[in-house]
């Protein structure tokens, strides 16, 4: 669960939270780090070497739901990445696709991957990324993923910043 849990989706908070992601600081080395609310331990951010990747919408999980509300449930999911895409779009052009299917298949598998797909991995977020950069005034990447752990777990929508390329490797993945 993330802190967004129970929120709606809106688009203008999204967009400020993805401009002001490209102003905080990010730690140039050391250990990667889950954040969680205070309060609840709820996920709210991650950060580690150059890069830091918040929530910015959580769906409804998706226990006993079923098609026709379960497909209803994914395509809303996509649209709210789809809008949140295209005006990123707008402001900084078009954005590149960075698959992970390579990246997850070798860290399932128990081999080391780069920090940043580590700590995308541990919070369950599996979806490719749509990177735009380098960006604002300090040049980083920005980057959005849609993900979930398993079929009953609502869908999360998170954004991440780094200060470095944002690329998988194209080598294929192990058999």
């Amino acid at each position: 669960m993330t802190s967004r849990a129970g929120e709606p989706f809106d688009l203008g908070r999204a967009l400020t939270e993805v401009e002001e992601l490209l102003t905080v600081p990010l730690p140039p080395t050391g250990p990667t780090t889950a954040l969680g609310d205070p309060a609840t331990g709820e996920w709210t951010a991650t950060q580690g070497p150059g890069f830091r990747i918040v929530p910015l919408w959580e769906g409804d999980p998706m226990s006993g739901v079923y098609a026709p509300e379960w497909s209803d449930a994914e395509e809303a999911a996509e649209a709210r990445l789809r809008s949140l895409a295209a005006e990123l779009g707008h402001r900084w052009g078009p954005h590149t696709e960075v698959p992970l299917h390579v990246p997850l298949l070798r860290w399932q598998g128990g081999s080391a991957v780069d920090q940043l797909f580590d700590a995308l991995f541990r919070q369950d977020l599996y979806g490719d990324l749509m990177v735009w950069g380098p960006v604002g005034a300090a040049g980083r990447r920005l980057a959005l993923t849609l993900g979930r752990s398993d079929g009953d777990q609502p869908p999360v929508l998170a954004a991440l910043v780094s200060d470095r390329a944002v690329a998988a490797s194209d080598e294929s993945a192990p058999s």
